[in-house]
């Protein structure tokens, strides 16, 4: 009987997330525009449990906030 085949895909895409997002959502925004204030709101939860879950979740997807002076 023959082995299984394994495999490991590498996502090598890094998404930003430039803070601070939109703060409200706009008509005609784009769905682009929309999940960044989303994804930006949920980096600024009060919470530090919170905080820290976005940011576990947030290093496993290559997705990082960074702040735009």
């Amino acid at each position: 009987m023959g082995t299984a085949i394994e495999y490991q895909k590498l996502m090598t895409e890094i998404v930003h997330i430039n803070l601070p997002g939109p703060a409200e959502p706009m008509p005609g925004m784009s769905g682009g525009e929309l999940l960044h204030g989303f994804l930006a709101e949920l980096y600024r939860a009060p919470s530090t449990d919170s905080k820290a879950f976005i940011e576990s979740l947030s290093g496993k997807w290559n997705v990082h906030f960074r702040q735009v002076k």
